[in-house]
């Protein structure tokens, strides 16, 4: 077995029944996988070799029942020390520790502990004590581990509260989230309903301006019509009338000229003027042309009595 490592064949050699020494061996990291193929060394002495760490497959080694690590140099041991169940011995003197690992309060078998010369957290100092007798040292592991139960129990505690603290957290985001979602669904429900009261109230007012432009179309149509059906068309027979009347007046006083003229020719002096004797001549002749015309109404009344 060489210094650096502990490897050869020479490790097999060092097994004394149950008890492994390699205590003295200018050790500066623990051969694991060799004393691993030990099973049947219970006992290991590895003091007063240049250790400054265990590797975290040292705790695989649960047939340990003794273990020597005085007079090294660890500044901690692994945090999961405590797997080593079966240890019931466990020699700390005279390393670099300042606390112990809260899994070592695992280590139920635990019946001896020496942790004197260590540079101890004040508090794990005052509950170990000095390990200066067989009893003391007994006294060490129980008030070690009650301690380190307790610090353990506090530990769970506090990481219970903290996942009750993180549930109840999370409880209260999923409120939120939900009130949030719920709120997000009301808003967009009133804007829904909103939107469908805009729309409606645009299409009442488009289907009233549509109303109220077919009533006012059919106003105007009337109104078109009104003056060809009745309205304005009595105007014209008025005016037609009065017209009418005119030309009636006009005649009138035609006639009245003429008849004033034929008695002007027939009664006074002036029948003898060439315009008289014209206006006497055309008379005569209208009076014959009359009784022809009255001789010829009675022949045709006659020919058709017959």
């Amino acid at each position: 077995m060489s210094r650096g490592g502990g490897k050869g064949p020479s490790l097999k050699d060092k097994l004394d029944g149950n008890e492994l020494d390699l205590s003295l061996c200018d050790l500066n990291e623990v051969p694991v996988r060799e004393l691993a193929a030990l099973p049947k060394a219970t006992i290991l002495d590895l003091s007063c070799n240049n250790l400054i760490s265990l590797p975290s497959d040292f705790c695989s080694l649960l047939h340990l029942v003794k273990l020597d690590l005085s007079k090294n140099r660890l500044q901690q041991l692994p945090l999961d020390f405590g797997r080593l169940v079966n240890l019931q011995h466990l020699d700390l003197l005279n390393n670099r520790l300042v606390t112990l690992p809260v899994s070592f309060a695992q280590l139920k078998n635990l019946k001896w502990l020496d942790l004197k010369d260590n540079p101890l957290d004040p508090v794990l100092a005052k509950v170990a004590g000095d390990c200066l007798d067989e009893k003391q040292c007994k006294q060490a592991a129980v008030k070690v581990l009650q301690h380190m139960k307790a610090i353990q129990s506090e530990q769970d505690r506090q990481r219970q509260r903290k996942l009750q603290a993180e549930r109840e957290m999370e409880k209260k985001r999923e409120a939120e989230q939900r009130a949030k979602e719920a709120q997000e669904r009301e808003v967009r429900k009133r804007e829904k309903a909103e939107e469908k009261e805009r729309r409606r109230r645009e299409y009442d007012a488009q289907k009233a301006a549509k109303q109220e432009m077919e009533k006012k179309t059919k106003k105007e149509t009337v109104q078109t019509r009104k003056p060809t059906s009745g309205s304005r068309p009595p105007q014209p027979p008025r005016h037609k009338h009065s017209w009418s009347r005119s030309v009636l007046r006009v005649l009138l006083f035609m006639l009245l000229c003429i008849l004033c003229t034929l008695a002007a020719c027939k009664l006074t002096e002036l029948q003898r003027q060439p315009l008289c004797i014209s206006v006497n001549t055309l008379y005569e002749d209208v009076l014959a042309a009359l009784q022809n015309h009255k001789t010829l109404q009675n022949m045709l009344q006659q020919n058709s009595q017959q």
